[in-house]
């Protein structure tokens, strides 16, 4: 979370609306509004790769992949966010309050920022543990090439497993993989 937009309480209701219209996005925690940060030119480009090679692995399944514009709400913690992709296998459920949220993601990934980091790995992912449907939470580094993937395991505890250059990472509740070096391939950058 950045900067307060709003100081007082503002219902769910009323921030759905005034967000459905906005131009900016805001997330929404407990009735307080934060206005979200932009990102730097790595972060969108991570973003973008990691959707793409996720979608790309999901092509021939009852998955879908989308962008840091769906925004999620956590029922059971009062949280809606926007996380950098969100992939839901199965039919998606949206709040009954609000269409443009959803209710039941399977993965959810976040790419660290110098800004954001310590919340996305400590009070977000906090958040996040509270969705029912959730089994993988992912943080993409923008400072080197390393995935990390918190997994739900069978005991109902968070696992976590990392992949650097070089290597491969499994994303199990999806039933793929991710190459490190594909998600962090720059064509800008030439190879040695």
């Amino acid at each position: 979370m950045t900067e307060v937009a709003e100081k007082l309480y503002v219902p769910y209701a009323e921030y759905a609306l005034r967000e459905a219209k906005s131009d900016t996005k805001h997330e929404w925690l407990r009735g307080g509004v934060f206005a979200m940060a932009g990102g730097s030119l790595e972060h969108a480009r991570l973003s973008l790769a990691i959707g793409a090679e996720l979608r790309n692995a999901l092509r021939d399944r009852p998955c879908s992949v989308f962008s840091s514009d769906l925004k999620i709400r956590i029922l059971a913690t009062d949280l809606a966010t926007y996380p950098d992709s969100v992939v839901v296998c199965g039919k998606p459920e949206v709040d009954p309050e609000d269409p443009h949220a959803l209710l039941n993601p399977t993965l959810l990934v976040e790419v660290l920022s110098d800004s954001t980091e310590a919340y996305d790995r400590g009070e977000k992912f906090a958040h996040y543990r509270h969705i029912p449907s959730l089994r993988e939470y992912v943080l993409v580094s923008q400072h080197k090439p390393r995935i990390e993937v918190h997994r739900l395991n069978s005991s109902g505890r968070w696992e976590l497993y990392e992949a650097i250059a070089g290597e491969q990472i499994e994303l199990a509740s999806i039933g793929c993989t991710l190459n490190v070096d594909d998600v962090y391939r720059d064509p800008l950058i030439p190879r040695s």
